[in-house]
């Protein structure tokens, strides 16, 4: 078991809102909600499916701070502001999740600027064993 612990992708929203991309705590990690934002630049892509996947970038980085990865995921939260960008995002999804399968939900609901087009939010596990990260 581990400490808690606080991982930060270095976004100002962290800092200025008050939260961590990622909270380690015991054998599970914890990653906000995250965009499609391209943090080195700030920017973000027009298209959902570019969106999705620099979200999965964001995501492993974070995971991987944390010793985990993609494949350690065990539950994830798609959230989308519009039905019809959802199904583009599938092929995404599964090469980024595939081989974790992990439990998800999928929720409509506004992001907070009109550009965000997708947010992904996951739980994992940290690997065991002498294969651990």
């Amino acid at each position: 078991m581990t400490g808690r612990r606080l991982i930060s992708s270095g976004s100002r929203f962290e800092e200025e809102i008050g939260y961590s991309r990622a909270v380690v705590d015991g054998d599970h990690v914890w990653v906000s909600g995250t965009t499609g934002y391209d943090y080195a630049r700030m920017t973000i892509a027009e298209d959902v499916v570019a969106q999705a996947d620099q979200a999965f970038r964001n995501i492993a980085a974070a995971l991987a701070e944390a010793g985990a990865g993609l494949d350690d995921v065990v539950r994830a939260l798609f959230i989308v502001p519009r039905r019809e960008d959802w199904e583009p995002c599938w092929p995404v999804v599964k090469r980024h999740l595939g081989r974790a399968k992990p439990a998800s939900t999928l929720i409509h609901a506004g992001l907070q600027t009109d550009a965000m087009r997708i947010e992904i939010e996951v739980t994992a596990r940290l690997p065991k064993g002498p294969a651990a990260r």
